[in-house]
């Protein structure tokens, strides 16, 4: 959360959901260098999978939009062991990550490139479940993304995806007020506008669900290594000062107000859960048949006997 700000006037749009690209594009190649996952996103994929069953469609084909961080991918395999497992990352730097995940490199050598691998959306043939795990909340043009979603499942096929919702870290709000520091976090999209955002993507039948986290720690500094570890400020309001020792200092200072009636430091993280299926499209009628008469005539000939 200490990484500058870029200029506001070149990354500010006209939603409140809007995020730096920039800091975006940087805290994505951080995150690709650890060891593991996120830990949040471990315990997230552990409850998306939880909902499967209650999915009849046995998919032939899964797509995981965001494998590197995702931590789903045996999950996903578990769960549908006879499926062809696919997977596609926007980010390059992501993508060296999830290849080198799923298979050493070695076996990719040996299969000629990155095996199961997507290289853009929409994908083709497509596939019956496309999986996103904790990736919703980091999406610069969500309309966008959904869109290559829906164009990317057969038709009866679903979407499932997570991401955080606009009250995580809401707690932060106040503290970066009062000390002048900016937005401190992005105003992410909530459920009811994200199940909007689903159905005019031309998906049918969105279910949105949300669950609340309360999180605590025993110091400042773990808070904020956990914080890291999930990725960064990527408001495009953040604070834009620089950021030192004397500011670090002060952080930490306010930090310790956040504490509970049991000495924890305490945030909440509310985390948005959606599904979706792809349904026939729907064929329209005109209100209006324009006929010519000589085809009429045709088709009044054919009708009569001997014509």
């Amino acid at each position: 959360m200490s990484e500058p700000a870029a200029s506001p006037s070149s990354n500010k749009g006209p939603r409140p959901q809007d995020l730096d690209a920039a800091a975006l594009r940087h805290h994505a190649r951080r995150l690709a260098r650890a060891g593991q996952p996120p830990w949040l996103h471990v315990e997230v994929a552990r409850r998306m999978a939880e909902r499967l069953p209650f999915i009849k469609l046995q998919p032939a084909r899964v797509l995981d939009a965001s494998p590197a961080l995702g931590a789903s991918g045996n999950l996903l395999r578990m769960a549908y062991p006879n499926a062809e497992m696919l997977w596609h990352e926007a980010d390059g730097v992501l993508a060296e990550r999830a290849a080198a995940v799923r298979a050493p490199n070695w076996w990719r050598k040996l299969r000629g490139g990155h095996s199961g691998r997507i290289e853009a959306l929409p994908a083709r043939p497509e596939v019956e479940l496309l999986w996103s795990n904790m990736a919703l909340h980091t999406c610069a043009d969500l309309p966008a993304v959904l869109a290559q979603w829906q164009a990317s499942l057969a038709v009866g096929g679903f979407v499932m995806f997570s991401g955080l919702g606009p009250d995580s870290f809401v707690e932060l709000r106040p503290l970066y007020a009062r000390n002048g520091w900016g937005r401190s976090a992005p105003d992410w999209w909530d459920m009811h506008d994200i199940g909007d955002l689903v159905l005019k993507a031309g998906f049918a039948d969105p279910v949105m669900d949300q669950e609340t986290l309360r999180l605590t720690w025993a110091t400042p500094e773990s808070l904020l290594a956990d914080l890291r570890a999930l990725g960064g400020n990527l408001a495009p309001l953040r604070f834009a000062g620089l950021r030192g020792r004397a500011w670090h200092r002060r952080l930490l200072a306010e930090l310790e107000t956040l504490r509970d009636a049991d000495g924890r430091l305490a945030l909440t993280v509310e985390l948005v859960f959606g599904h979706a299926f792809k349904a026939a499209p729907r064929l329209t009628v005109a209100e209006e048949t324009r006929v010519s008469v000589d085809a009429l005539r045709a088709t009044l000939k054919k009708g009569r006997p001997g014509g």
